[in-house]
């Protein structure tokens, strides 16, 4: 019985570390991944005019390393750039986005809101953006029209989970 028990508790041991061990490899090679590819653009952007598509990917791993400062400067060149790539509208809307987040990441929820419109604008029917700028006017307080955002968004997508969430939550305070 004590054997049995012995090999049961090592067994569970076994399990627990390789599963943790299996974690950390995967952080580990994201991580490398994610630092080669930060690298590489940024050499690459360092030494020539970059497309919208790499400033756009830069700005993002910023903005996942929450450096938005830099963030922002790389989605604003990546607006530019666009504009002359003559890119596609929904293209457009996915920077402004990312723009819009990198300026509420700031608190600067006017300029996160004007970014997150612009979104809009290009690509109606563009949910995350509009469960953005919900959001932002979360954060300033404008119930009204955060609940008007996140109904908006179950509008059109009724099984939302973020709007149906939000939304619930806004009705109870302004009910």
């Amino acid at each position: 019985m004590d054997k049995n028990l012995a090999a049961v508790y090592l067994l569970i041991l076994l399990v627990l570390l390789g599963g943790t061990a299996l974690a950390i490899f995967r952080q580990v090679f994201k991580t490398r991944r994610v630092e080669g590819t930060l690298a590489q653009l940024q050499k690459k952007l360092s030494q020539a005019q970059g497309t919208a598509e790499e400033h756009y990917e830069l700005g993002g791993i910023y903005l996942d390393k929450k450096l938005y400062t830099q963030a922002i400067a790389n989605f604003q060149k990546a607006l530019k750039a666009a504009e002359q790539e003559e890119q596609n509208p929904e293209n457009l809307a996915l920077i402004y986005n990312g723009l819009g987040y990198a300026y509420f990441a700031q608190d600067q929820y006017d300029l996160a809101i004007r970014n997150y419109k612009e979104a809009l604008r290009l690509y109606p029917s563009y949910t995350t953006a509009l469960n953005n700028v919900g959001h932002a006017y979360e954060r300033k307080n404008l119930t009204t029209q955060a609940l008007q955002a996140y109904e908006q968004v179950l509008e059109s997508e009724p099984k939302n989970s973020t709007a149906k969430r939000r939304a619930a939550s806004l009705r109870k305070r302004v009910a």
